[in-house]
């Protein structure tokens, strides 16, 4: 298993528009652990400040979420402090990092947070870490999986071509050992 991967989680968040004020509805985390995917999600009460104007029907559309039904979720200050916890000492990577970033750093500022943990490119993170064969692996698992464009089912996604492009190389590197 590549150690770098094992370091980082894949984050996603489903949100209530593409706009510049728009907010988190959901978010996603998915990691590898024991040769696992690991996956945690939550939906997202949007939070009093939050400009509930910003709810898009089109958005709606694309993540299957209705309004209603964030109304019985964890408050975003609840769902940050557990995300952080989750999160721990991994680094995040994500597909989409520009959309993430402005996410997070509202999510965040839910709980008086300013700080804002840098976001790496999935694609970026993938070519520094797998090479070959490896990397083929990796984008057919991802293309394989259509996107359900729900946070946590998206982040296993990558994941999943993380673990099996690292699953190749670990292969290879046995059978080089044996040879």
């Amino acid at each position: 298993m590549d150690a770098a991967v094992e370091k980082i989680a894949i984050l996603d968040f489903e949100a209530s528009s593409l706009s510049r004020e728009s907010w988190p509805i959901e978010v996603g985390l998915s990691w590898i652990a024991n040769g696992h995917v690991q996956t945690w999600s939550s939906l997202i009460r949007p939070d009093p400040a939050w400009d509930l104007d910003d709810w898009s029907p089109q958005s709606a559309e694309v993540h299957g979420i209705p309004l209603t039904e964030l109304e019985d979720a964890p408050s975003a200050a609840e769902v940050a402090e557990v995300f952080l916890d989750v999160v721990g000492r991994r680094r995040l990577a994500s597909d989409a990092p520009e959309f993430e970033v402005r996410w997070l750093s509202r999510l965040l500022r839910a709980t008086g947070r300013v700080e804002t943990p840098s976001i790496e490119d999935f694609d970026a993170v993938s070519f520094a870490v797998f090479s070959g064969y490896a990397l083929d692996i990796l984008y057919e698992t991802v293309e394989r999986r259509p996107a359900p464009h729900r946070a946590g089912p998206d982040t296993a996604r990558l994941a999943q071509g993380w673990l099996r492009a690292s699953q190749h190389q670990a292969s290879l590197q046995t059978e080089g050992k044996t040879a």
